[in-house]
Parts: structure tokens; C-alpha cells; sequence
């Protein structure tokens, strides 16, 4: 039987702390970026009553005790997208937040299973504005920490360039040889898509769905191509892949999403937000039964947030991962170097 580490160690810090450093300095450019821009920093309850209702996202829960003792689950949210989605629905009109998040089932050396996500949002505005903020940001930070290049992987951008937009389905020609567009025509078309995967060599488990093929082929052909030289923004995702965004509205296959990619590393999720009440219900019913169907928990839908999103008007909205914003500009490897402290840190096991 071995005997474990200490849980902590101060030498750990002695390494961290330039990055630390470098971590709060990017998040005070980011602040003052947005305060110029005339943007109100608000503040959004953890606990919810459901975490989010995307398929693939696992959630922590816990139980809120009253004093009589009855209990009620809830959960840490996923991110805050509900909360400031109410907000927009009250009269805000542009707003950001760092916001602590949490998902479970993930840890590598660009997950953490609690980490700060820069959320923000523009009530009247088309989501190509986020584009330009995304831009602006990357200047801002690269500026905070006095850096003129980033590097992540063997791979290299440059934070001051204009970034490159490429549509999803341009990739994917592009990178894996694939019509992504033709096994949307006019419903996800499984084997379609399977059969032009294999063609490129991409493989892939017998029971996987259009989406999770679409994901293999985005990890392993596609991603390592994204931010290379300059930051990419991927556009126009197909409508399977972006449950809470617009379909756009020169192609119903696709929808109003973007990501921005840095040196291969994915940064941030932007959207034109749905605001269909109706049509947002039907898609987090799929996804929900789709997490039953392979035996996952079955979120429960926050009526509060649809309630809400009847009343929200037309938005843009962004969520960008700011750890791994810190990341880059600090020059770090892992995740845990630009986090103060680590609920499992692999350091100090």
C-alpha cells in the first residue's frame, strides 16, 4: 500500500506563478476591452435547475436541503448561457461575464472539470460582430502579456492577424475530402456520411451517429489545420451541431454558429441566438432523448429560461474558454498552470 502525496505543496506556485501573472493580466485587458465598448460586467447564479440540455455535456449535481429537510436536485451549471439569456429577456442589451462553469467527464491538458468561461452577449446585432470582437480580444491579450506570437503543439499564430473565416462544410472538402452538405440533404443522412469517412480513412464504431462521425472527422482532419499562422473562424455548422443557434437564412442545412480556433486549440462558440420558442423545445427534447436512449441521465428543461426566451429579443452570443485564452498568451502546456488552485491536479498526486 503507498502512502499519497500531500494534497499541497507550495513548490507547485514557484513554476505557476508567471503564468498566474500573466492570467490576471489578460483578464484585466479583457475587462477594460469590454468596458469600452460600453458593455455592463454581470454576475450569474451557479446552481440551476437544469444544467443545459446538450447531449454530449455531462453535469455535476447536488441537492439544495430546505429547512424542513425536503430536498431539491439541482446542478452547477455547464455554463451561463440560460442566466444571461433571462437577462437580455429583462431589458440588457450588452453584457459579459466571467463565470466559474463546470463539466464533468472532462479532464486533458485543455479540460478542467471546473473552469472560467468568458460569456458575452449584444441584444440587436448579427453574430458576425462577434467575429470582430473575438479579433479585438486575442489583440488585447497578446497586448497584456507582451507577446507577439503564439505557439501551442509545434503549432504557431499570430494574435494581431486578421482572422481567416472558413465555412464548415469548406473544411471539410478541404481537409477530408467530404460533401459535408450532401449528407444534410434534407435531413442527416448516417451512412452517407459513413461511407464517405471510410473512403478517407477515418474509422469510427458501428452504432456511431451522423454527429458522432461528424465529430471524428472535425478532430482528427480538420482542427489540427484551424489557427495555424492566423486565427480561423469555422462557420456555418450544420444544424445538428448547433442546438441553441439560428438556421441561416440562405441554407436551412446550416446555422449561425461560429468557433474560433488558435494554433489548432478551439477558443470560443459563438451564435446568432434561436429565440423560437417552440423550435428551442423541440431540440432540447431530441437531445435529451437522445442521452435516454444510451442510458444518461435525462436533464430536466429550465421553463424559467423559455419562458424567457419568448421575450428575448433578436442576439448575438459567445462563450469563449478563457483558460485556454491564458494559455496561449502566457505560453503555458496544461490547463492546471494558469489555474491558482486544481480540485485534482496531477502535479501533486
Amino acid at each position: 500500500m503507498t502512502t499519497p502525496s500531500p494534497s499541497w505543496s507550495p513548490h507547485v506556485y514557484a513554476d505557476r506563478r508567471p503564468f498566474l501573472h500573466a492570467r490576471g493580466e489578460v483578464a484585466a485587458a479583457l475587462r477594460r476591452s469590454f468596458g469600452a465598448a460600453r458593455f455592463t460586467e454581470v454576475e450569474t447564479p451557479i446552481l440551476q435547475v437544469s444544467p443545459g440540455n446538450e447531449e454530449h455535456l455531462e453535469a455535476f449535481s447536488t441537492g439544495l436541503v430546505a429547512p424542513d429537510g425536503s430536498q431539491t436536485r439541482l446542478y452547477l451549471h455547464t455554463s451561463p448561457e440560460f442566466a444571461m439569456k433571462k437577462l437580455l429577456a429583462a431589458g440588457e442589451r450588452r453584457i459579459f461575464t466571467f463565470a466559474r462553469a463546470f463539466r464533468n467527464r472532462e479532464r486533458t491538458a485543455t479540460h478542467h472539470p471546473e473552469f472560467t468561461m468568458l460569456e458575452w452577449y449584444r441584444a440587436e446585432q448579427p453574430y458576425e460582430v462577434l467575429m470582430g470582437d473575438c479579433a479585438l480580444l486575442l489583440a488585447a491579450a497578446a497586448r497584456a502579456t507582451g507577446s507577439r506570437a503564439w505557439t501551442f503543439r509545434g503549432r504557431a499564430a499570430d494574435p494581431f492577424a486578421e482572422p481567416e473565416r472558413l465555412s464548415v462544410a469548406e473544411a471539410f472538402s478541404r481537409y477530408a475530402g467530404i460533401d459535408l452538405l450532401a449528407t444534410l440533404d434534407p435531413d442527416p443522412d448516417r451512412d452517407a456520411l459513413a461511407s464517405t469517412a471510410l473512403r478517407a480513412g477515418i474509422s469510427f464504431a458501428a452504432d456511431d451517429s451522423w454527429s458522432d462521425i461528424f465529430s471524428r472527422v472535425l478532430v482528427e482532419r480538420i482542427e489540427p489545420h484551424l489557427g495555424v499562422g492566423r486565427p480561423t473562424i469555422l462557420d456555418r455548422y450544420p444544424v445538428p451541431e448547433a442546438a441553441l443557434a439560428r438556421q441561416s437564412p440562405d441554407d436551412a442545412r446550416v446555422a449561425e454558429r461560429f468557433e474560433l480556433y488558435v494554433c489548432g486549440l478551439e477558443l470560443a462558440n459563438g451564435f446568432g441566438e434561436l429565440t423560437d420558442v417552440r423550435e428551442q423545445r423541440r431540440r432540447f427534447e431530441a437531445a435529451m432523448a437522445a442521452r435516454a436512449a444510451r442510458g444518461a441521465e435525462a436533464y430536466p428543461i429550465d421553463e424559467d429560461f423559455l419562458d424567457a426566451l419568448g421575450s428575448m429579443p433578436p442576439a448575438s452570443g459567445i462563450a469563449l474558454g478563457f483558460d485556454r485564452l491564458a494559455m496561449l498568451a502566457s505560453g503555458a502546456e496544461r490547463i492546471e498552470q494558469v489555474l491558482w488552485l486544481s480540485v485534482t491536479d496531477p502535479e501533486r498526486r
